[in-house]
C-alpha cells in the first residue's frame, strides 16, 4: 500500500508538472509564430455629415514636429468624401477664416452618387494660402466646404505635423517673393565718317605761238 501511494503521489507530480510546462512552451511556440506587429495610423481628421455627403478623416497638414507654419504661408488639406445622397454632386470651392483664400488645385470635384472620392494625398487637392497666423499641430481651424446641391458646412479642423506617417505628403509650392528682372543692355555704336578728298588740278594750257 505504501509503495502504491508513493507511485501515486510521484505520478500526480509529474502530470503536474507537465501541465505547467504546456502553457510556457505554447508561450514560447507563440512568440515564435506570432505575426510582427505593425502601425496604423489612426484617423485622425474631423467627420461630418451633409445632406448625404459624408466628410471623414479631414485634416490641414502642418509643419514638421516641433516647427510651426508662419504666417502668409499656405497648407495642404486632406479629406475622403462619400455621397451617400439620391444624386451626383459636387464640391465646387473650399474657405476658411484662417486663410485669405483656398483653392481646388485640379478644379471643382465630382462625387457621383454611391462613390467615394479620396483627396487623401499625399499630392494636395485643396490649398488654404495666406494663412491669418502660424500654425502648429495639435491646433484647429475652421474650414468650410460648399458642394453644388448638398449646400455649405463648416468643421473645425485638426492640424497634424508633417512627421511619420504624413512625413512624405506634400506642402504647397513656396510662392516666389521675388520678381526676377531682366536687364538687357544693347548699345549699337555705329561710326561711320566717309571721308571723300577730291583734289582737282587747274590745270593750265600756255599756247605756243
Amino acid at each position: 500500500m505504501i509503495r502504491r501511494s508513493r507511485k501515486l503521489v510521484a505520478n500526480s507530480v509529474l502530470i503536474g508538472a507537465v501541465a505547467l510546462l504546456i502553457p510556457v512552451t505554447a508561450g514560447c511556440e507563440a512568440g515564435l509564430n506570432a505575426p510582427t506587429l505593425e502601425f496604423h495610423q489612426v484617423a485622425a481628421g474631423a467627420y461630418t455629415q451633409v445632406n448625404g455627403i459624408s466628410v471623414s478623416n479631414l485634416f490641414v497638414l502642418g509643419a514638421p514636429t516641433g516647427s510651426s507654419l508662419p504666417a502668409g504661408a499656405s497648407a495642404s488639406v486632406f479629406l475622403s468624401l462619400f455621397n451617400g445622397g439620391a444624386g451626383d454632386d459636387t464640391l465646387v470651392s473650399v474657405t476658411s477664416g484662417s486663410a485669405a483664400s483656398a483653392q481646388l488645385t485640379s478644379g471643382t470635384v465630382s462625387i457621383p452618387v454611391s462613390s467615394q472620392v479620396n483627396l487623401t494625398g499625399p499630392q494636395p487637392s485643396v490649398v488654404l494660402t495666406g494663412l491669418t497666423k502660424p500654425l502648429t499641430a495639435g491646433q484647429s481651424i475652421p474650414v468650410t466646404l460648399n458642394f453644388e446641391h448638398a449646400g455649405s458646412v463648416t468643421v473645425q479642423v485638426p492640424v497634424e505635423p508633417q512627421s511619420f506617417y504624413y512625413s512624405t505628403y506634400s506642402t504647397p509650392p513656396a510662392t516666389p517673393s521675388a520678381t526676377p528682372t531682366s536687364t538687357s543692355t544693347s548699345t549699337a555704336t555705329a561710326t561711320a565718317t566717309p571721308k571723300a578728298t577730291s583734289t582737282a588740278t587747274t590745270a593750265s594750257a600756255t599756247p605756243t605761238p
